[in-house]
């Protein structure tokens, strides 16, 4: 018994468990006096079916409001800070607002922010990334709007996807190191990899290291986030383990910085004795001496596209899925 919108109801609920609506309802509420064992069974069967409450009351009830959920890693970091500018620029001259919520690489926190927040009808919900829990993107699908899964197109998508292919630029830097001389190449990275993102672009690089007769000599990546300090020490771990490595290639500029400090202040000469590449094309990595090598990673572009795509489904066009993969750019710098 789903709604006009096709969405699971409370009603749907009720019926799933057999019990009357009042109980589900004061079940999912968190009302007392509602045994352990029925509000499990409750609260289960709505996260199977992808229930979500409806707060909008009255004769609003099936409609959807003016705000577009943005589900992002953080805008700390400024590579989703320039999504967060495009996304902007794309609804500046509508009534489409954005609301923010912040996952900080944590999959359950995700699914929780989600979970809230389509419970306000959002018209479109753009999220980071196609790696989600089972039930996050249950909810996804069943969402009653639009969805926008950006920064990644090598998975599959539950709706639109925008973004650029991570296997394309692990593929792009290995080509690059060794066509610049180099055979003792390393990796590191950061977060644990709970960038999905991430963890392809180095399978990537990795396996096309391989196929050229040059295979990683060494990768390490470290629990912490990306960050200048940790890029700094990663570098001096690396060289210390590995005195005869030629290259390194870091999962992010900030950690390229952080290890192209590190070797200006250890007397190791850069690009001479160790070439240095990143990857997001980040504007301090271009104004360095000297310049870093790095990828561009078009994140404003993918905000915009991605404000225009929706665009186009809430106006009733756009039928179907769609995935749009923007081009990645070699940014050959000063360190390699």
């Amino acid at each position: 018994m789903a709604g006009d919108d096709g969405r699971p109801t409370l009603r749907t609920i009720a019926a799933e468990c057999g019990v009357s609506l009042i109980s589900a309802s004061r079940a999912l509420r968190g009302a007392p006096n509602v045994s352990p064992g029925l509000r499990a069974r409750v609260e289960a069967a709505a996260r199977e079916l992808g229930y979500t409450p409806n707060r909008i009351a009255g004769s609003l009830r099936s409609r959807t409001t003016d705000l577009i959920a943005v589900i992002l890693p953080s805008i700390g970091n400024s590579v989703f800070a320039a999504v967060v500018d495009g996304l902007d620029e794309g609804f500046a001259q509508t009534r489409y607002r954005s609301v923010l919520g912040l996952t900080h690489y944590d999959l359950a926190r995700e699914e929780a922010i989600l979970r809230d927040i389509l419970a306000w009808n959002p018209a479109a919900v753009v999220i980071g990334g196609l790696e989600h829990t089972a039930a996050a993107r249950a909810l996804l699908a069943a969402a009653a709007c639009p969805v926008v899964e950006i920064m990644d197109v090598d998975g599959a998508p539950v709706d639109i996807c925008v973004g650029a292919s991570q296997a394309e630029a692990g593929r792009l830097m290995a080509r690059h190191l060794f066509e610049t001389g180099r055979r003792r190449i390393g990796y590191v990275g950061a977060w644990a990899e709970r960038p999905a993102r991430s963890r392809k672009r180095r399978l990537a690089f990795e396996a096309a290291l391989r196929d050229l007769g040059a295979p990683l000599v060494a990768r390490h990546i470290d629990d912490r986030p990306s960050s200048l300090a940790v890029g700094k020490e990663c570098c001096a771990l690396m060289l210390a383990a590995h005195p005869d490595l030629d290259a390194l290639f870091f999962a992010n500029d900030d950690l390229a910085i952080g290890a192209l400090l590190h070797c200006q202040q250890s007397g190791v000469a850069t690009p001479g004795r160790l070439a240095l590449a990143g990857f997001n094309g980040l504007e301090l990595a271009q104004a360095l001496t000297p310049r870093l090598t790095t990828i561009a990673n078009p994140r404003r572009a993918m905000g915009r596209e991605a404000a225009r795509l929706l665009l186009e489904r809430l106006a009733g066009g756009g039928a179907g899925d769609a995935v749009l993969q923007l081009p990645l750019v070699l940014l050959r710098g000063e360190t390699t």
